[in-house]
């Protein structure tokens, strides 16, 4: 029998990249306190891959404890910048302060991914990719953040590089996948190997 799979996230893109990859799955969003997690890890000096994976896991867990015949994916994606966590903006006003603060320097985004199933995690992927933002305007980013802010409110960084976002950059070291918060490559590789994904 194949293996049942739940996407334990509410994003749109992951949802969009496996169903591309012609993966069969359904979506159960989990519900978990990302700010309290990931500020006690920050207090314990936990380095933002280590924050990312456990947030991952976490999703997974809590929609695998009610499907346990299932293979959750849990994910997240943690944006790293000047031993500094940047989340997604609030407000407009903070998404142009944290794209002034990226602005012509670089960063680094970690997507992770966790597979739980069996009553423990199978599989688990960090992938980092490091992105170089070109010295944008004040003009250009007020401007920026004002057309794009129904979308780039749910992205950290306050940028979509599947959008108008990939004008800010001028250089991206890593894979594409990651970027857009799923570590794609990897996780197939995985339910291929396992036998869930025929060949």
């Amino acid at each position: 029998m194949q293996d049942k799979i739940i996407l334990a996230s509410g994003s749109a893109i992951r949802a969009d990249l496996l169903r591309q990859a012609d993966v069969a799955f359904t979506v159960q969003i989990a519900r978990i306190d990302e700010g309290a997690v990931r500020a006690s890890l920050q207090a314990d000096n936990a380095s933002p891959r280590d924050i990312a994976d456990t947030l991952a896991e976490l999703k997974a867990q809590k929609i695998a404890s009610k499907h346990p015949d299932a293979l959750v994916i849990g994910c997240d994606q943690i944006l790293a910048f000047d031993q500094e966590i940047l989340t997604k903006p609030d407000t407009k006003a903070q998404a142009v302060d944290q794209l002034r603060a990226l602005r012509g320097r670089k960063h680094q985004l970690m997507s992770a991914a966790v597979i739980y199933g069996e009553g423990k995690p199978l599989w688990r992927h960090v992938g980092t990719v490091r992105l170089h933002m070109r010295d944008a305007s004040d003009d250009y980013l007020a401007a920026y953040v004002d057309r794009n802010w129904d979308s780039i409110r749910h992205a950290v960084g306050a940028y979509k590089l599947e959008e108008e976002g990939v004008r800010l950059f001028t250089r991206i070291e890593g894979d594409y996948f990651n970027v857009l918060g799923l570590p794609l490559l990897e996780l197939l590789s995985y339910l291929t190997l396992r036998g869930t994904l025929q060949t």
